[in-house]
């Protein structure tokens, strides 16, 4: 039912009326005793009847009686076994009489109720009549490829850690809540991926959140939009994690190409600024321990000589100088 375009749960959960089934036990039991009892004195009836009477055929009316009665006694007791139900810990049956809903059982035990009640699961498949499960479980969500802030491909994917709080808006507000839970999953991964970029580049803003930097962050985001959308289904997230990140295969290399890119700039920039700081202090120091008097051209020639030496990605080769610098 929906109301200003969101579902409305009809039913609020109650508790089902049930019954000790160990007591409906022990009266189906003794039903059973009874029933064969009076077969058995029914029997019995017929054939000292037959021998009073001096007659194979004749037939005592209170031994047919008897005989009845005992089938009967014997049906009501096999009846009133479709009424049990067997409750494990975290588990809970949704039980409907003739189209209504009647109501849950979640305490585990052993219970009887109405023999025409019947227990719904349509997260079961198939087997859409069932117990539904209470405990945490955990969705295993395929890896999709979606845009981020970017426009970049991206492969994802996610776990999600769930469980059902609610029986009534799972059976009743959804077709499949285990089919409902996938769907909105790869909907929240979406609306949250493309929110961010995958990776900050040096221009970027460095505070800047994204996937791959602040995943922890980016999954609680995930987390809280996903538990808005499955609401109506009864389920509680407690938990989404990112299990993979990546640039989709056809932009990966060139990514790979940049950050290697990155890197070598990065690195080539405090390759310099060591070399230039070093540069500075052996000028420093030779002019301060009056070593050699360097002219500007000669200090032009000595800075670019150890540049070439500290900044170059290969070994430099000595000269020998046997004259005068000068």
């Amino acid at each position: 039912m929906e109301s200003n375009g969101k579902i409305v749960n009809r039913y609020e959960e109650k508790a089902a009326k049930t019954y000790s089934g160990f007591m409906m036990l022990a009266l189906v039991l003794l039903l059973v005793v009874a029933g064969i009892a009076l077969l058995v004195v029914g029997v019995i009836t017929l054939v000292q009847y037959a021998e009073l009477m001096g007659d194979e055929d004749a037939v005592s009316p209170m031994g047919i009686a008897l005989l009845i009665g005992g089938i009967l006694v014997m049906t009501l007791g096999g009846i009133l076994c479709a009424g049990f139900k067997t409750i494990n810990p975290n588990e809970a049956i949704v039980l409907t009489l003739f189209g209504k809903y009647y109501g849950t059982i979640k305490k585990d035990g052993f219970y009887w109720t109405n023999i025409f009640c019947g227990g719904m699961n349509p997260g079961a498949g198939h087997n859409a009549r069932g117990k539904i499960s209470l405990k945490t479980m955990t969705l295993n969500n395929e890896k999709q490829t979606v845009n981020d802030e970017r426009g970049n491909p991206i492969i994802i994917g996610t776990i999600v850690i769930w469980r059902i709080v609610d029986t009534t808006k799972a059976v009743f507000n959804v077709q499949n809540y285990q089919t409902f839970l996938s769907t909105q999953c790869d909907s929240a991964t979406r609306n949250i991926a493309r929110m961010y970029p995958y990776d900050l580049f040096e221009e970027d803003d460095q505070n800047e959140k994204t996937l791959r930097g602040s995943s922890q962050e980016i999954a609680a985001m995930m987390t809280k939009d996903l538990q808005e959308r499955v609401a109506i289904a009864g389920l509680e997230i407690l938990e989404v994690r990112i299990t993979h990140l990546s640039y989709a295969p056809e932009i990966a290399a060139a990514m790979l190409q940049r950050q290697q890119a990155e890197a070598v700039v990065a690195a080539r920039k405090k390759i310099v600024e060591g070399a230039v700081g070093m540069v500075e202090m052996a000028l420093d120091q030779l002019s301060e321990d009056q070593v050699v008097a360097l002219d500007d051209e000669r200090k032009a020639a000595m800075v670019s000589n150890l540049l070439v030496v500290l900044c170059g990605s290969k070994d430099a080769q000595p000269v020998v100088n046997s004259g005068s610098i000068y």
